[in-house]
């Protein structure tokens, strides 16, 4: 299939990535085009040098309503085993800057399985999230259950994959599943000032940090304590560790060159 060009816009602002998703007429549903757009999109981001965070958003009635259940009609598992469509979901989650999802309206299967790939998640007063995939005979298949289950427990997470019930902006607050709800008209502008504060940070210093914390997810308290200490003192290598320092103790701002 050939991508159509405007099912996701793109562009930089600064120093951050803006990723919008545009199929309104499918509530961004997420086929196979886009999804291959939004990764070209975010690889180009990756390989910008000036680009230093990602927001990845859609529209206000909707971030997305899930993946395109036309694509999987009729289909049989040796077909959805070959098919690289899901993959793109991982990548999204192993981006080397950070990424923010904004969202609002249908966060829902696929949709909050993307914002979930992402590194936080900025909601809209509207958004209503969800995982409803058992509702049509089948589960999460682009990482809900694992990485749900890590943001807001087994449980919840047990209860929201079971039952497909659907949480608002507040709950999903109150669960810490998203870092911010914003009122629906300030909630891309809100991601966008995140994103912005994390692009003036130290570069090489945010990559160091953000690899410690997503290693939390994944090993034990050891294994991660001996990461985090070896990333620490690497950082006492760097210019910006340096400028960092000297700035506070001259107490003035400190102008950081990613070196």
């Amino acid at each position: 299939m050939t991508p159509h060009p405007g099912e996701v816009l793109a562009q930089r602002e600064g120093r951050i990535g803006i990723i919008v998703l545009n199929r309104p007429e499918a509530l961004n549903a997420l086929n196979h085009p886009l999804m291959e757009k939004l990764v070209k999109a975010l690889e180009g981001f990756e390989q910008d040098p000036e680009v230093r965070a990602i927001v990845i958003a859609g529209s206000e009635r909707a971030f997305a309503a899930g993946a395109d259940i036309r694509e999987m009609d009729g289909a049989l598992s040796g077909q959805i085993a070959r098919d690289p469509h899901l993959s793109r979901w991982d990548r999204v989650g192993i981006c080397s800057k950070p990424t923010i999802a904004a969202v609002s309206g249908f966060v829902l299967g696929g949709g909050l399985e993307l914002a979930l790939a992402c590194d936080m998640i900025v909601a809209s007063e509207t958004a209503v999230l969800g995982q409803p995939e058992i509702n049509i005979g089948v589960i999460p298949g682009a990482g809900g259950t694992q990485r749900l289950a890590r943001a807001i427990g087994k449980a919840r997470a047990m209860e929201l994959v079971l039952t497909g019930r659907r949480i608002t902006a507040r709950e999903a607050l109150a669960w810490g599943l998203v870092n911010r709800v914003a009122p629906v008209e300030a909630f891309l502008e809100e991601a966008k000032g995140l994103a912005r504060e994390i692009a003036s940070k130290p570069p090489i210093a945010v990559r160091a940090a953000r690899e410690a914390v997503l290693k939390a997810e994944d090993s034990d308290l050891e294994t991660g304590l001996a990461l985090e200490r070896g990333l620490f003192a690497s950082l006492f290598d760097t210019q910006d560790q340096k400028e960092g320092m000297r700035a506070f103790l001259e107490k003035r701002e400190p102008r950081f060159t990613g070196t």
